[in-house]
């Protein structure tokens, strides 16, 4: 696994010459990333579990230093962090089972074959 600390320490090293290369981008994301903050109808706690969550989905292993470092000052606890990464699995299992049934649809399209009748073992 990862030194995290080491990770994001480095992270913050390489935004910081991207925001000198170019400061309106790092800027811009700035202000996406504080915007949730501003409104105040979450918590920092709970927006940081859903960051989680998402960092997850998306792969992010950036996302995933800083957040659950941000997750930890922001009092989450182990277990409220793995019911987020909970969800994010569940997230990730039904993607994978809608884009089954894409693949499955695409089949359908390409060959002439009629959908696959229902499983009798699935309930509506």
């Amino acid at each position: 696994m990862y030194d995290w600390n080491t990770y994001q320490d480095q992270l913050k090293q390489r935004i910081g010459e991207i925001a000198g290369l170019s400061p309106d981008t790092v800027r811009g994301y700035a202000t996406l990333s504080g915007a949730g903050a501003k409104t105040n109808h979450l918590d920092a706690k709970t927006r940081e579990l859903i960051a989680l969550a998402v960092a997850v989905t998306t792969r992010c292993d950036g996302c995933i230093t800083v957040h659950t470092d941000a997750a930890a000052k922001a009092g989450a606890t182990r277990e409220e962090i793995a019911e987020a990464l909970g969800v994010a699995v569940a997230l990730n299992a039904g993607a994978a089972l809608v884009y089954s049934a894409r693949v499955l649809d695409a089949f359908a399209a390409k060959t002439g074959a009629g959908w696959i009748p229902r499983c009798r073992s699935l309930r509506a």
